[in-house]
């Protein structure tokens, strides 16, 4: 239900990226540097999320009401000094003297977004350990609404930039609303702040992550202000549409929550054959129109196909990553008890998986640095493709750390069969998209996807006798399970 939703947010998402990237200029980049800025604001929205998950999923009572309290605490303080040293970050990048003071406006606006988050990644949290398919419908609800609401604004309006943050703002709102209706029940319970003091225990632990995390996206900063005009925009259309790639992670999106409550290892067999059914010929069909969808967006990154290209495979590499992370996760059991010892989680491997994105960073920083300030200073097209190479050769290294540590605590069985089956449909229609003609309108763009979709779903379903039996066992699982519980 999850990647349904998010495969129909992908035509939404592209809409709403047209409806900004058509009607802006040189403030593109702004609408990027937005969201740039507020990741360092919002680093903490997945901390308690975290630790609050695994123990709803345990069935701890009072869980669920405790974690969004203590949440919003957090996005409330965060919220204020956002606001108090956004006009210093703004001013110190150049944008007030480039652009203007009045696009100040947009980044105050954009304070919303802050507690909006953090209170969404709390609700999912809580959702995805009981009833993880209604995220599929509250994804679907968002998408269309800032659809709605940004062709109003941007379009009719011409609000470009204040009219995709106000509908961004609204959708989530909306979001938000239908997913306290789903725990209104768990958010009745009574709340247990004894939870807090393992939470916070074990915090530190996902602190010293998300800010691993947030210092390796320093190398966009770096690329907005090195890069020269464009850089980041181009970057952040080549994102976009990389990022659908990281929809097909959604099919494994239960696996985290059923291994915690049953520790399956043919779960994760099965979430490897679905989620690398839909990744690979996602990845394929990137790379084979990479220059029609980056046109889509902006047609002065027509140039920028190669950074999509790079982009898909880092893409598809995180992917598969995600899947590994989770095992990772879910056979841990420093916290099976409600009780978390810093200790522990210390000399844990979820500690040493914590602590890539420090060894990431340690490659990309000064790499990027020096490719920014010394070959590609002012030169957008360079500049963002070097960043995506550098990136994404990291992402892959840290990959490989991940694998060799998940292969010491649980046998994984690859399904290398249904895998080569997979890449070699995808091949096929790969090259057929890539000998056709590259469409640069959309309607056209969106038929030539379609219809190298068919293709593959065509071949595979001819050669895989387990794809053929999948709508049923999908519909089966539907009726038995999915309305049941939705309703």
């Amino acid at each position: 239900m999850i990647f349904a939703s998010k495969m129909l947010s992908m035509v939404t998402g592209l809409i709403f990226q047209f409806m900004i990237a058509r009607s802006t200029g040189d403030e593109y980049d702004l609408w990027f540097n937005i969201n740039d800025i507020l990741m360092y604001f919002t680093l903490l929205t997945g901390v308690l999320p975290f630790w609050v998950m695994r123990f709803v999923a345990r069935e701890k009572e009072g869980a669920a009401k405790t974690g969004l309290l203590s949440n919003l605490a957090v996005s409330v303080t965060a919220t204020i000094i956002y606001l108090s040293v956004v006009s210093m970050i703004i001013s110190t990048l150049g944008i007030t003297e480039k652009y203007g003071a009045q696009y100040l406006l947009l980044y105050f606006v954009a304070s919303l977004q802050i507690i909006e988050l953090y209170t969404l990644s709390l609700l999912e949290a809580c959702l995805q350990a009981s009833i993880p398919q209604t995220i599929g419908y509250g994804l679907f609800i968002q998408q269309f609404c800032k659809v709605i609401i940004g062709y109003v604004l941007i379009i009719q309006f011409r609000l470009p930039l204040l009219g995709a943050i106000i509908g961004t703002i609204a959708a989530l709102a909306l979001q938000i609303t239908y997913y306290f209706k789903l725990l209104a029940k768990e958010l009745k319970q009574r709340i247990k702040w004894e939870y807090m003091k393992e939470w916070l225990k074990g915090s530190m632990v996902n602190i010293y992550n998300v800010v691993g995390n947030q210092i390796a996206a320093l190398i966009f900063i770096m690329l907005f202000v090195y890069g020269g005009e464009g850089a980041r925009g181009r970057y952040g259309a080549a994102t976009q549409i990389a990022n659908v790639i990281s929809y097909s992670s959604f099919l494994a999106f239960a696996l985290y929550p059923k291994l915690l409550a049953e520790r399956k290892r043919e779960d994760i067999t099965t979430s490897l054959k679905m989620v690398l059914m839909f990744a690979v010929p996602l990845t394929a069909g990137a790379i084979a129109l990479s220059d029609s969808y980056i046109t889509l967006l902006k047609e002065e990154y027509q140039d920028s196909a190669a950074i999509l290209i790079v982009l898909a495979i880092d893409v598809l590499v995180l992917t598969i990553s995600g899947i590994y992370t989770a095992v990772l996760l879910g056979i841990e059991r420093v916290d099976e008890n409600a009780k978390i010892s810093f200790k522990e989680l210390a000399r844990s491997r979820m500690f040493i998986a914590f602590s890539l994105p420090y060894f990431h960073s340690a490659i990309t920083i000064p790499m990027s640095f020096h490719i920014l300030t010394t070959y590609a200073t002012n030169q957008p097209l360079q500049a963002a493709l070097s960043v995506g190479i550098i990136n994404s050769s990291a992402h892959f290294a840290m990959f490989v750390l991940l694998y060799l540590m998940v292969r010491k605590i649980v046998k994984v069985d690859i399904p290398w069969t249904s895998i080569g089956k997979y890449v070699f449909a995808s091949a096929v229609m790969a090259t057929v998209l890539f000998v056709m003609p590259h469409p640069t309108r959309i309607s056209l763009t969106l038929a030539t996807t379609a219809l190298g979709g068919i293709i593959y779903l065509a071949l595979l379903m001819a050669i895989d006798k387990e794809t053929r039996t999948l709508p049923k066992a999908i519909w089966r699982e539907i009726k038995s399970r999915g309305l049941g519980e939705s309703a």
